[in-house]
């Protein structure tokens, strides 16, 4: 019988005991402890870098109050890219397929941001919710059409991120189906099929970093709004 497409985003188990904790975990295994030197090897100089340069990109439209949110952003953004691309090897897992891991990142840090901006600044942050000049009739519709978009960004924040990555690991799977089911039909077009499959591949890897991105560039665009 015929596996389901659909069972490759199933969390993995071991005796009974789910392995998502384990898959979870392991990106923060194969980064480096801190050396006693600040940059003694080029692994770690690139890296330095990267988070350098992406801070400076995220939180160069916040204010001071805004970048206490940097160590975080940039925490989530190694994480989410690294068990990203850690999913596109074989026989792995890649947690943010699922989408109760994306809303447990999307929810509270979102909640984090509201939080903030009724704390810190309640009329502006109430002030979203009405556009300057509203006609007076309109103002109850605009105000529950802006609190429904309000609670809808962690939803969205949530399944964007799960949907783009489903859809790329179903596109790889179809399309290294067709290649072995071809191969010793038509090897021609299994050929050129593989190397549909090897832009693809190139794709979501693509994919896995801009997603990632998009997720935190997203709260901080939210963050911008409250402080």
């Amino acid at each position: 019988m015929m596996m389901s497409f659909f069972d490759q985003f199933a969390s993995p188990s071991f005796l009974g005991i789910p392995l998502i904790a384990v898959a979870i975990a392991l990106p923060w295994i194969l980064f480096p402890t801190p050396p006693s030197r600040w940059l003694n090897n080029r692994l770690i100089t690139l890296q330095s870098w990267f988070i350098n340069r992406f801070t400076n990109q995220l939180l160069l439209p916040l204010n001071v109050g805004g970048h206490k949110w940097a160590l975080l952003f940039a925490s989530l953004m190694v994480f989410l890219i690294t068990i990203n691309m850690l999913g596109l090897l074989p026989y792995t897992f890649t947690p943010t397929t699922q989408l109760s891991l994306n809303m447990g990142f999307a929810v509270p840090l979102w909640l984090a941001t509201v939080i903030i901006g009724m704390r810190n600044q309640p009329t502006v942050a109430l002030g979203h919710l009405l556009p300057e000049g509203t006609p007076i009739p309109l103002i109850p519709v605009l105000i529950i059409i802006e609190t429904i978009s309000l609670f809808i960004r962690p939803l969205a924040l949530g399944v964007r991120l799960t949907a783009n990555l489903t859809a790329g690991h179903l596109l790889i799977q179809l399309i290294a189906t067709a290649v072995f089911v071809l191969l010793p039909m038509m090897p021609t077009v299994a050929i050129l099929t593989g190397a549909v499959l090897f832009l693809l591949t190139l794709l979501e890897v693509a994919v896995a970093m801009i997603q990632a991105y998009v997720f935190v560039l997203l709260l901080s665009l939210y963050l911008q709004e409250n402080v």
